[in-house]
C-alpha cells in the first residue's frame, strides 16, 4: 500500500501538479468567459438547383440569424461563418414554401442558434428559357438644326437572354443606354450597353452595342 502511494503522489509529482494547474487555469478561464449573443444578416444559400429551372421571385432572399456563445467566439466571427443553406434538388415549376430551422443553419459547433428570422419563405419557379430579341437604341436629345434621324443600325442588332419562361416571353426588345444625339449633324457612332428592364431576365454574353447614326435633313426644316 505504501508502495501505491508513493508511486501515486511522489513519482512524477512535478508534472503532475503541473497538469492539475493547466487544468484548473483552463476551467477557471472558460468558467468566466462570457456568454454573448449577436444577431447577422445572412444571404441564403440555394443548392442542388436544377438547370432547367429559373428563380421567378422579384427578390432575393435574405435571413436573419441570431446566435449565442462564448463572448471570445462571438467576437471572432466572420462573414462566411454563418451560413443559411436550402436545398432545391425536389423543386418543380410553381411557388413552393420552405422552412427554415437549425438543420439548414451551417456555424461553429460552440454556437446556439437561438432565432432565425423569417422561419418561413417563399419562391416561385418557372422553367428557363433562351430566345433572341432584336436591340433597339434609346436617343435623348435634338440633333442639329433642321435635322432628324434618317436611320441608324445596331451592332449586334440581336442579343441573346436567358430567364424564367414567363419573364423572357414578355420581353419584346432590349434597350441601349440612352445615346445622346444633341446637335448631331451627320454620321456618328456611339459604343453603349444593352438593358433589360426585369432584373430576373439576363444577358446570356453581355457585349458593347455600337449604335451608328445617320442623320438627314428634314423636309421643310421641321
Amino acid at each position: 500500500m505504501k508502495e501505491f502511494l508513493h508511486h501515486v503522489l511522489v513519482e512524477n509529482f512535478w508534472l503532475k501538479l503541473i497538469s492539475v494547474v493547466l487544468a484548473t487555469a483552463l476551467w477557471v478561464a472558460v468558467a468566466r468567459d462570457p456568454i454573448a449573443e449577436v444577431e447577422i444578416r445572412v444571404p441564403i444559400e440555394f443548392r442542388n438547383a436544377s438547370d432547367s429551372l429559373e428563380i421567378d421571385s422579384p427578390t432575393f432572399t435574405e435571413s436573419q440569424v441570431r446566435v449565442r456563445g462564448p463572448e471570445r467566439l462571438i467576437h471572432r466571427l466572420s462573414p462566411g461563418d454563418v451560413r443559411v443553406e436550402v436545398d432545391l434538388a425536389p423543386v418543380h415549376p410553381g411557388t413552393r414554401t420552405f422552412d427554415l430551422s437549425r438543420r439548414n443553419v451551417h456555424m461553429p459547433q460552440d454556437l446556439e442558434l437561438v432565432q432565425i428570422v423569417p422561419s418561413q419563405f417563399q419562391l416561385s419557379f418557372d422553367s428557363r428559357m433562351t430566345r433572341t430579341v432584336e436591340v433597339h437604341p434609346r436617343f435623348t436629345g435634338n440633333p442639329g438644326p433642321g435635322m432628324r434621324i434618317a436611320k441608324y443600325v445596331c451592332d449586334p442588332s440581336i442579343i441573346m437572354i436567358v430567364g424564367p419562361r414567363r419573364r423572357v416571353e414578355a420581353v419584346e426588345a432590349a434597350a441601349t443606354d440612352p445615346v445622346d444625339i444633341s446637335g448631331v449633324m451627320d454620321r456618328i457612332s456611339f459604343v453603349t450597353q444593352s438593358s433589360l428592364s426585369d432584373p430576373l431576365v439576363q444577358v446570356v454574353h453581355p457585349t458593347p452595342i455600337r449604335v451608328t447614326v445617320i442623320m438627314e435633313r428634314a423636309e421643310n426644316g421641321h
